[in-house]
């Protein structure tokens, strides 16, 4: 992925999240089924819902052993990037790729219903089964974790200023090493408050700034 492509990925995703058409039903009763393939010895950063997980990934259907993915080859064969518990993968790999940690391998067996669906998605049939061989290779703070509101709450009052935000967004592009015009930030916090600041008071709360709900300040 290129370093233009990867800002706009970050500075997106900072503030929106981001749904896939692979979102299926989960059936109650289903389950993914979790086979630690690698487990490195230093295993102390643990994915969780929320943070941002760079993977490479195969995709296998069970009735056959038939590939129908391979994230090597697709593409430029570069590892995806994603939002874990979002629904920006299928919910079986949101499910199967917790608590995973940098260099660990996992073989995810996902029904159904947690997959592709009744409806399958082409190249994989309706009812299909199927099975992932994942490697994790790196997690970064997600994007509305709460160490990144306390980066940008630069006064700690627990509120997010167009301008603390503003900035922000700059210091991004300046890690990334990447140029955009003064106009391309205004645009996206004029967006970030229009969709977030539920009232209107000019701010961004911590309600309102971290949508996934699964840390506390």
């Amino acid at each position: 992925m290129s370093e233009r492509k990867i800002l706009h990925w970050v500075l997106y995703l900072q503030f929106f999240c981001c749904f896939s058409g692979f979102i299926c039903a989960d059936v109650s009763g289903d389950s993914v089924q979790i086979q630690v393939v690698f487990k490195p010895e230093n295993c102390s950063q643990k994915s969780k819902r929320g943070d941002l997980l760079n993977a490479h990934y195969d995709g296998f259907l069970q009735q056959d052993g038939s590939q129908f993915y391979c994230s090597r080859s697709a593409k430029r064969g570069e590892p995806h990037w994603f939002v874990l518990g979002v629904g920006e993968v299928i919910k079986g790999l949101d499910l199967g790729l917790k608590d995973m940690c940098p260099g660990e391998k996992r073989k995810i067996t996902v029904p159904p219903s947690l997959a592709f669906g009744a409806q399958g998605k082409h190249p994989v049939p309706p009812n299909s089964t199927v099975i992932f061989e994942v490697e994790l290779l790196h997690i970064r703070r997600g994007p509305r974790s709460i160490e990144a509101f306390k980066e940008m709450d630069l006064n700690s009052d627990q509120t997010l200023t167009k301008d603390e935000v503003y900035q922000h967004l700059k210091m991004e592009a300046k890690n990334l090493k990447v140029q955009k015009e003064e106009s391309y930030f205004e645009d996206v916090v004029k967006d970030v408050f229009r969709r977030n600041d539920k009232d209107s008071d000019g701010t961004l709360s911590i309600k309102e700034y971290n949508v996934y709900e699964h840390d506390e300040l």
